[in-house]
């Protein structure tokens, strides 16, 4: 008898060791248990099937049950999507939508004026390509005349950031409702963007794919050392980008290693 009750309580305890996660989940899927009903929604199903006054249940992350007639699970939680709309729809995961517009300078490059050091105001690192403060929940504002080409298009949520530096800082997610920045916004820090573009920033350097390849790899080395070495603070001073830079390598990282709207990439050894 008392090898049975070993047994059990062994079982019960692998049990419950098994239910509980101990390390983050290394994928692109946030994993979200329990159980979702929206009720009282307008459910497009596709283009010719609408649901009026709909339910839809979602357990663990998928769809188990939509229709007028669905019963209600006594463990979900109950969102009243009265007047509201429930429709699939594509994901930008690469966007600037809502961003406001960069003021990219004229000249500089080659041939320009040299400038090594950074003209930004404040506790910043050396190099204005390295825009690890910006974070786009912060500067999104709502444009219902993009979102509107964008859902005849059939997305529905973008992940929007601003394009310009080579580390460009956070994107946001966000719904392309026509709503309040209150209400469209659904992860504030979602990702971080790298670039090999150096976008706005006057300074020299980088002036090559080289120079932006070695820069993100000094920066990477910097940042570490700052996060490291406790003494960083009082020999080197606080550092607003290299503190962001390793506040940032939790999130999802996203690179692009050409810019859309950018038609070639000019290499120069000297970087």
């Amino acid at each position: 008898m008392r090898k049975i009750k070993l047994l059990f309580s062994c079982l019960v305890l692998t049990t419950m060791l098994r239910a509980q996660e101990t390390f983050p989940v290394n994928g692109v899927a946030d994993k979200r248990d329990g159980c979702y009903a929206f009720t009282n929604a307008t459910i497009v199903k596709d283009a010719q099937n609408t649901i009026a006054n709909g339910v839809l249940v979602i357990r663990d992350g998928k769809i188990i049950a939509v229709g007028n007639n669905v019963s209600i699970p006594k463990d979900a939680v109950v969102v009243d999507c009265k007047d509201k709309f429930i429709y699939p729809s594509f994901i930008d995961i690469y966007s600037d939508y809502g961003m406001p517009q960069v003021q990219r300078p004229t000249g500089g490059g080659f041939g320009g004026p040299a400038q090594l050091t950074s003209n930004q105001k404040g506790a910043y690192g050396w190099n204005q390509a390295i825009k690890t403060d910006v974070n786009a929940y912060k500067i999104f504002s709502v444009d219902d005349a993009k979102a509107k080409a964008l859902r005849e298009a059939g997305f529905g949520t973008v992940l929007t950031h601003q394009k310009d530096g080579i580390a460009r800082g956070t994107g946001t997610v966000v719904t392309l409702a026509n709503d309040k920045e209150n209400f469209v916004i659904v992860k504030d820090k979602a990702s971080a963007h790298y670039s090999f573009s150096k976008g706005s920033s006057t300074q020299t350097y980088p002036s090559s794919l080289m120079g932006s390849i070695a820069l993100l790899r000094q920066t990477y080395n910097d940042a570490a050392w700052y996060k490291n070495n406790p003494e960083a603070a009082t020999k080197e001073g606080y550092n607003i980008s290299l503190k962001y830079f390793n506040d940032q390598q939790s999130l999802p990282q996203i690179f692009e290693a050409q810019d859309r709207d950018r038609k070639s990439t000019r290499l120069n050894s000297s970087h």
